[in-house]
């Protein structure tokens, strides 16, 4: 886990160093919608409570900044795990096996890119927040009762990707790292998000909404 992290950190770092110069051409006063379908991979000792499920995903907007080499990257993952409870739980009378763990973390990162011809590669880096669901079990009468126990988790995320412009839409991968401060079953939460996906020009209609909000006189 620690080796993957230091690779993304070189790839990120190199990234910033190599983007000081040439001209991009593509993202210049764009907005464009990313939408992606992947997995989340659990790390070190998350892997205890955590294994991978299919399918999960994420959905984010490329906003350009004055120079285009700079971009923020808002973005909603959603991932799924297979779950196994390791701590008794005082409020439930049954533990949980084979269970599911959905996690909706809200990145708000911020990046850069380098431009080569149709080809784009990018690194991002930002804070992030968002809810973990974690499953419950009591026994109630002859039934076995689920529930949903919700908490907040703070974290970062760092990633890299590529993205090659189409007619009309970019195809993009990005591969990622998602640290949350908060435990989960008293182990710490580290996870490899591979994602695949479309990016698509929304740029006219981000135009459109601001003239509806703030129409000019």
């Amino acid at each position: 886990m620690k080796r993957l992290f230091i690779i993304l950190v070189i790839i990120f770092s190199y990234g910033l160093a190599f983007s000081q110069s040439g001209t991009d051409t593509l993202h210049y006063k764009k907005v464009y919608y990313f939408a992606g379908t992947g997995i989340g991979i659990p790390l070190g000792k998350t892997k205890n409570v955590l294994s991978p499920k299919l399918f999960s995903g994420s959905m984010g907007l490329d906003i350009t900044l004055k120079n285009p080499r700079y971009y923020l990257y808002p973005a909603l993952y959603l991932m799924s795990f297979n779950y196994n409870q390791l701590i008794d739980d005082a409020e439930y009378n049954r533990m949980v096996e084979n269970g599911r763990s959905t996690f909706y973390m809200l990145s708000l990162a911020g990046g850069m890119r380098k431009q080569y011809d149709q080809l784009n590669t990018y690194a991002y880096l930002g804070p992030t927040i968002g809810l973990v669901i974690e499953p419950r079990a009591n026994d109630v009468g002859n039934k076995v009762i689920m529930e949903s126990k919700y908490s907040m988790a703070f974290g970062t995320k760092l990633g890299v990707g590529a993205d090659y412009k189409f007619k009309g839409f970019f195809l993009g991968a990005e591969m990622g790292y998602l640290y949350n401060v908060n435990k989960i079953q008293g182990n710490p939460v580290h996870v490899l998000t591979v994602m695949v996906g479309l990016k698509s020009d929304i740029t006219r209609l981000g135009e459109k909404v601001v003239d509806i909000l703030l129409p000019s006189k």
